[in-house]
């Protein structure tokens, strides 16, 4: 193995899409690292965990929502550096349907909004080139259940 590879940090993040087209986007919460920044919601696989399972888990404890794992589609994925040496690679999941409410229970502030108002909320590096695909990609499309 690479040093290189050592240090790659494998995040899953989601796009949960409602049926207005709207993406929810959560603020990272005082105290933690870009603090004040706007993301997809997901978080850190576990080892052992795949991808799918990590957003399933980590939409249930941030936001209390259940989403169908089958409904996740993979959409795109960041490759990023990180400050340290690190790398960062972050799939990132479209999900249309999940069950309960978005209630955030980090002490986040969520936000719906369509595709092409992303840009104008301040994102970490790696989440700004998926805003621009979601945008590019959904902007203008119907969503279909």
């Amino acid at each position: 193995m690479h040093a290189e590879t050592r240090n790659i940090l494998l995040v899953s993040a989601c796009a949960l899409l409602d049926t207005d087209g709207r993406v929810l986007i959560t603020r990272r919460p005082e105290g933690k690292a870009m603090a004040g920044l706007w993301e997809f919601p997901g978080g850190k696989v576990e080892p052992g965990e795949t991808p799918e399972r990590a957003v399933v888990r980590e939409l249930r404890e941030e936001l209390g929502v259940e989403p169908c794992e089958r409904c996740l589609q993979p959409f795109a994925f960041a490759s990023h550096p990180l400050d340290g040496g690190g790398h960062l690679l972050m799939p990132l999941y479209v999900c249309r349907k999940w069950d309960g409410f978005p209630d955030p229970k980090e002490g986040q502030a969520i936000a719906w909004v369509r595709t092409g108002e992303l840009k104008d909320y301040p994102m970490p590096p790696a989440d700004i080139p998926l805003a621009a695909e979601l945008r590019d990609r959904l902007t203008g499309a119907r969503v279909l259940d």
